[in-house]
């Protein structure tokens, strides 16, 4: 794009002829991001463990654009390359790469056991990584200087303040992810790949489904916005990372949490 060109608000926004991956895309934070790439027109593959689980989301996603669901373990070495093949199998191109498949695990210090780290990390630090060597010759074909490939990782608030509940290894995981994030921003630039995270807040979830049943209401009377997060926050946040008006953000971390973590004044 020629220097001060100006874009047009629409095209700002449009991912026709777009190529994405979303990872846990089935339900949750990734099917809100699924369906919003999806409606600024991108072809979007989804994957989650449960292949019946894919089946129902590709059904539910498939009013809003060309979407086909992969069942993949991603917490698998074997598992994330096998996801990288089939997705590569669709095009050589690659424009988003969405890391959000993730687990989260609740537990006192005195009890908390060995595999809660290993479940966690494997799947919110190490298949997202896993992903990006998998997927780099995919994401560096597709990007150009004027509209780079885009890699988004989903971190969490919890990695910018401290929670009341016992998430060790989840919170280390998505603190690891942010800082995966900004190293990964410095190599991968020069190369045509920004490389931005999102840290949701509340948002309706399974995995926060027990919390927010039980003290969402004063979840959200402590925000500084009064309410949880909605199905548009987050697929607003992700089309704005993957779209034009995005394209010169990168290593940047993004809280979508209606000013939770940034304005805490202590635990």
């Amino acid at each position: 794009m020629a220097e001060n060109q100006f874009t047009t608000h629409a095209d700002l926004f449009d991912l026709r002829g777009k190529y994405a991956l979303v990872t846990g895309g089935t339900k949750g934070i990734g099917m809100m991001i699924a369906r919003g790439l999806l409606q600024a027109g991108a072809r979007v593959v989804i994957s989650s463990r449960d292949a019946d689980t894919c089946a129902q989301a590709q059904r539910s996603l498939a009013g809003f654009g060309d979407v086909r669901a992969i069942p993949a373990d991603l917490s698998s070495y074997d598992e994330c390359q096998r996801l990288a093949d089939l997705v590569k199998a669709g095009s050589e191109r690659l424009d988003i790469l969405v890391n959000n498949a993730g687990a989260m695990w609740r537990e006192p210090l005195e009890t908390f056991p060995e595999e809660a780290w290993d479940t966690v990390l494997d799947l919110n630090l190490k298949a997202p990584f896993r992903l990006v060597q998998a997927l780099l010759p995919a994401l560096r074909r597709a990007g150009t200087a004027d509209d780079p490939a885009r890699i988004i990782n989903i971190g969490s608030i919890a990695a910018i303040h401290v929670a009341e509940s016992p998430n060790y290894s989840y919170a280390g995981s998505k603190a690891a992810l942010h800082q995966l994030t900004r190293v990964l921003a410095r190599e991968l630039g020069p190369q045509h790949v920004t490389v931005n995270a999102v840290a949701p807040g509340p948002f309706p979830s399974q995995m926060m489904a027990a919390t927010l049943e039980a003290v969402g209401d004063t979840i959200a009377a402590k925000a500084p916005l009064r309410r949880l997060g909605r199905d548009d926050d987050m697929a607003g946040i992700a089309v704005f990372l993957a779209s034009r008006a995005g394209s010169y953000l990168t290593g940047t971390i993004i809280p979508s949490d209606g000013g939770i973590a940034t304005t805490a004044t202590g635990t």
